[in-house]
C-alpha cells in the first residue's frame, strides 16, 4: 500500500507546531528587515488557507514614503504566488514590553482579503495575543462595498 497523507488541518486557528512555525517565521523575517532610518525591525508571517507560509519584513527607503511594512511585504509575496485566501498572520518586533500592532495602511490591505482571520500580535519575549482582523479594523470598507 501507499503512504497515507495526513488529513488537512481543521479550519480555524493554527495549533501546536503549525502556530510555532508561523511565529518562528515572523521572527526570522524580522532579522532580514532593512530599517537603517527607524532602526525598528518588524517581521510578519502569513498563513494561507492552503497551509503555506509567506514571510515579510519592513523595507525602508531614503525617500521615506517609499518604505513598505512587513505585513504588506508578506501579503504581496503571497499574492504574487497566486494566494488570496488567508487564515492567520503573526507579527514580530523588538518593541520590548508592548505588543506590536499593524499600522492603519496594513490593516486596510489585510482587510482586502476578508475580516475573518487571525492576527497574532507578539512581544519581544515571544508572548502573544490573538485578534480577529475585524477587531483591528471595525466598521471597515472592503471589496463588497463597491457593489452596493
Amino acid at each position: 500500500g501507499g503512504q497515507r497523507l495526513a488529513p488537512a488541518a481543521p479550519p480555524g486557528r493554527p495549533q501546536g507546531e503549525r502556530l510555532q512555525l508561523l511565529l518562528r517565521r515572523s521572527r526570522e523575517a524580522k532579522n532580514c528587515a532593512y530599517c537603517p532610518y527607524s532602526r525598528f525591525p518588524v517581521g510578519a508571517a502569513l498563513l494561507t488557507a492552503g497551509g503555506e507560509i509567506f514571510s515579510g519584513c519592513n523595507v525602508e527607503n531614503a525617500c521615506y514614503s517609499l518604505g513598505v511594512c512587513a505585513e504588506r511585504t508578506a501579503i504581496q509575496k503571497a499574492i504574487s504566488e497566486g494566494h488570496t485566501s488567508f487564515k492567520a498572520m503573526a507579527i514580530t518586533s523588538d518593541m520590548g514590553d508592548h505588543f506590536i500592532v499593524p499600522c492603519g495602511a496594513c490593516r486596510q490591505v489585510m482587510r482586502e482579503f476578508g475580516t475573518d482571520w487571525d492576527v497574532y500580535l507578539t512581544k519581544a519575549d515571544g508572548t502573544y495575543i490573538v485578534k480577529r482582523l475585524e477587531e483591528l479594523l471595525p466598521l471597515s470598507f472592503g471589496p463588497e462595498d463597491l457593489k452596493k
